[in-house]
């Protein structure tokens, strides 16, 4: 029997004949683009992964065409490491991105890049260790002035303020106290004094939250954390939102030599790739974590930015994104500082006692005597990081696993 075609029937019969191996037409969504963005077959084998070049240099088809096919030299650009920072450009939604060898080159390498002798920044008082340490006896030495302030409240931003000040610097939700930064309100007071902001979205990733979004100029990662999440390689990232900050950071990348090593970028583009099902699962381990840890007698105080507890809960719940609030959280326990540091003394795997965070293993730190132990004794004790700290990376274990272990280590103390 005829049947008469509908004009739905129709437009599908008019639509083109598509070919294995092309992307279907319209903007990927962004699970799709941790595993597919920037990232192209090799075109002479079809391999579906990224070639790893290990080459220093590269040669030329005549002086003429020197730089033609955009390499030369591996300490300023290398394919592989190029298509990792397109990922990353993609992923955090900016112009551009430079991959360095640490997280701690990639912060080094912003503040370089936006500041000379003579300016000053606004920073956050609480940070990763080797941020605060590199403000204070790197670059002030250099005749660069730095304010430490309390991000919590956007007014003590405005009012550290300088006509000097170059460029302001937070860091989202903050290493290791979890405290929040109002991006929007922070981005707009830089913007109104003609300053950068570059905020350290390490604990968020672009899972949670892209600074960028939000009126942010630059973002720096340390890919060492949840982008690469075995701990396998060392990495950090700065994505940046326009053309001239981009050019700015890869000229100092390339002064510096501190570009990311192709094996390195190589590993980085295939774990990142599972970021996005990493980075749920241990949230939902953190806020199952954070939850019995409230409950616990032993314990005085819990801090994780999923739980209604968190004093800046409505901030978290504004910049978070799927109600994930990422894998960090920290504790005390009745006994203090003491209890604290015995407790991380008997605590039994799946836990590890190490530094590192965002790993597929759970990581338990003693941030006093690891990650923050080159902080000022009063500027550590200032924002609340005790001898006996507790500082808790969740990974990818069995949930009832890492409670149990918990337990067991808090009947201890």
């Amino acid at each position: 029997m005829y049947r008469l075609r509908t004009p739905r029937c129709a437009a599908a019969l008019r639509r083109k004949a598509t070919v294995s191996g092309t992307w279907l037409e319209g903007e990927m969504k962004l699970d799709t683009n941790f595993v597919h963005g920037a990232v192209t077959p090799e075109p002479k084998s079809g391999a579906i992964l990224t070639p790893l070049f290990l080459s220093t240099t590269f040669i030329q088809e005549s002086v003429e065409k020197y730089l033609e096919k955009g390499y030369s030299y591996s300490r300023t650009n290398n394919p592989t490491v190029t298509v990792l920072e397109e990922k990353l450009a993609k992923l955090e939604n900016g112009f551009g991105a430079s991959a360095f060898g640490t997280g701690m080159a990639a912060t080094t390498s912003a503040i370089s890049a936006t500041m000379q002798a003579g300016d000053h920044c606004v920073i956050s008082d609480c940070s990763y260790g080797g941020t605060n340490r590199s403000c204070r006896e790197f670059f002030t030495p250099l005749n660069m002035e730095f304010t430490f302030v309390d991000f919590r409240d956007p007014e003590n931003v405005k009012k550290a303020m300088k006509p000097n000040t170059k460029l302001v610097f937070s860091e989202t939700p903050a290493n290791p106290v979890l405290s929040l930064t109002d991006i929007e309100a922070v981005s707009k007071i830089a913007k109104d004094a003609g300053a950068k902001h570059v905020v350290d979205a390490t604990f968020a990733t672009p899972v949670i939250c892209r600074p960028l979004d939000w009126g942010a100029d630059m973002v720096i990662q340390s890919l060492t954390k949840y982008y690469e999440g075995h701990n396998i390689m060392t990495g950090g990232a700065v994505i940046s939102k326009d053309q001239e900050l981009h050019e700015k950071v890869k000229w100092v990348q390339n002064v510096h030599g501190n570009i990311i090593n192709p094996f390195a970028a190589y590993i980085i583009l295939q774990t990142s790739k599972t970021m996005h099902l990493r980075m749920r699962k241990q949230s939902e381990n953190a806020m199952a974590i954070a939850t019995f840890l409230e409950k616990h007698p032993k314990v005085t105080k819990v801090v994780y930015p999923g739980l209604a507890s968190h004093p800046q809960k409505a901030l978290a719940d504004k910049y978070h994104r799927d109600g994930l609030h990422g894998g960090m959280l920290w504790f005390d326990i009745v006994g203090g500082s003491a209890a604290g540091t015995k407790l991380m003394n008997v605590c039994q795997r799946p836990w590890s006692l190490c530094e590192n965070l965002g790993a597929t293993e759970s990581i338990i730190t003693a941030c006093a005597v690891m990650t923050h132990a080159n902080m000022l004794k009063e500027d550590r004790l200032k924002v609340g990081i005790t001898d006996g700290f507790i500082r808790v990376s969740c990974g990818i274990e069995d949930t009832a696993d890492l409670i149990r272990a918990l337990e067991v280590a808090l009947e201890q103390v």
